[in-house]
């Protein structure tokens, strides 16, 4: 049986820098706690909707200056949101300052029948394409962040997406080849995505029967390319209920259960004072 490794998420939305640096700092003691996650999003997606929300990149890198244990990461980056060869000089950024621990997050972006969500892009100006457009995009955005984190020369890139001339990355990030490449989606064309370039699969949100149907999709796209299933990390997000720790205790035993070895526990907002500590005692530690 494959470890299961244990992480927090703490969507920095309707909360401020302390107390999302407070949670993380606690949880970098826990050894329980093997990884960290932010989210992704300009704006609040639940809340007060002009409430406070932080950039994901750059309080990421404030946190892994603030840490030294856990993996850390975005679930996940929106490809929409930022060019992509400026995406892997951001991340190889974060790589080094942390010491070689970033996990990069990335996915297609938000569902274009997500309101909410979609605020965002025209709050900001950033085009909204379709979702065929937005995972082709990210599928080359994939093979050029990788390309610019691993080639010792400067190349160009001819896309159907991507057009870029002379394009290079140094630093390198920190790890060899490259940081671990997780990808968060659960459509058949982002799956496709999945099998071809990603070290880790997120499957967002706890429906866990939705999550095996989705998963054994995965494993048909990884046969379709000749790759091995077995080779993609499952990972999954639950929900954390303070009130009912049993519910989510039950969660975990169902995700671990149907093979997900990576395990994020969505913290809500507000924390609870050693909330770090309180996953490791009630969720981790203890038998569902």
């Amino acid at each position: 049986m494959a470890h299961t490794r244990f992480g927090i998420a703490t969507a920095q939305q309707q909360v401020s820098y302390r107390d999302v640096l407070r949670v993380w700092r606690e949880a970098d003691t826990i050894p329980q706690i093997e990884h960290a996650w932010l989210f992704d999003h300009l704006m609040p997606i639940a809340g007060d909707p002009n409430g406070p929300t932080y950039e994901g990149w750059t309080l990421l890198s404030a946190l892994a200056a603030q840490t030294e244990r856990l993996r850390l990461g975005l679930l996940v980056t929106s490809n929409r949101f930022r060019p992509p060869a400026m995406l892997a000089k951001i991340a190889a950024t974060v790589d080094v300052v942390s010491g070689g621990r970033l996990e990069f997050g990335i996915g297609a972006g938000s569902r274009p029948g997500h309101p909410v969500a979609r605020r965002e892009y025209e709050a900001h100006g950033l085009p909204f394409h379709d979702s065929a457009y937005a995972v082709g995009s990210l599928a080359e955005a994939c093979t050029v962040i990788r390309r610019l984190w691993t080639e010792a020369q400067p190349f160009d890139f001819d896309g159907s997406y991507l057009h870029l001339t002379g394009a290079f990355c140094n630093p390198k990030p920190v790890q060899r080849p490259h940081p671990p490449v997780l990808i968060g989606g659960r459509s058949t064309a982002t799956l496709r995505v999945v099998a071809e370039h990603a070290d880790l699969w997120n499957m967002p949100g706890g429906d866990i029967d939705d999550a095996v149907r989705r998963g054994a999709l995965l494993d048909r796209c990884c046969a379709e390319i000749g790759r091995d299933p077995a080779s993609i990390t499952r990972s999954i997000v639950l929900p954390v209920s303070y009130d009912h720790p049993g519910s989510t205790r039950d969660a975990i035993a169902a995700a671990t259960g149907a093979g997900f070895q990576h395990i994020v526990l969505g913290l809500p907002a507000p924390y609870p004072e050693k909330a770090a500590r309180w996953v490791a005692d009630e969720l981790i530690d203890q038998p569902a």
